[in-house]
């Protein structure tokens, strides 16, 4: 028995090395993953929350722009908005909203960094009624 331990005596500890380096590998990945889903769920509650301003409002205008700049500084983000409609929204007219922003990904800082462009769409349709 005593030679059969003697005869591995190094190799446990290899095999614990490896382990140990793979499983922080795998956490660092996650950790520089996670942040990207939550910015994707930033984007996507951003999208609605414009759009359902614009469905009270009746239009694209002063009140999505101010609500806009409220979610910029509440979350950090500065997305590209662009609206499939601009000014009044007639009843029941369907409008869209896309918002796209870049985030960079990378375990090494700048070394292995890339963007990747998230975009969020919301949809919804106009609550005013508009008099011709």
């Amino acid at each position: 028995m005593l030679k059969v331990l003697k005869s591995r005596s190094g190799q446990g500890y290899i095999d614990v090395v490896v382990l140990v380096l793979a499983v922080m590998m795998v956490l660092a990945l996650v950790v520089k993953v996670a942040p990207v889903f939550s910015t994707k769920q930033q984007l996507d509650s951003f999208a609605a929350e414009l759009c359902r301003t614009a469905e009270i409002a009746g239009h694209i205008g002063s009140e999505t722009t101010a609500r806009a700049n409220r979610l910029k500084d509440e979350t950090g983000l500065d997305p590209a908005i662009s609206w499939s409609k601009t000014g009044n929204i007639q009843l029941n007219e369907e409008f869209t909203v896309t918002l796209s922003t870049t985030v960079n990904i990378g375990l090494f800082g700048d070394f292995s960094s890339f963007p990747i462009t998230l975009t969020a769409k919301a949809t919804g349709v106009s609550e005013v009624y508009y008099k011709k």
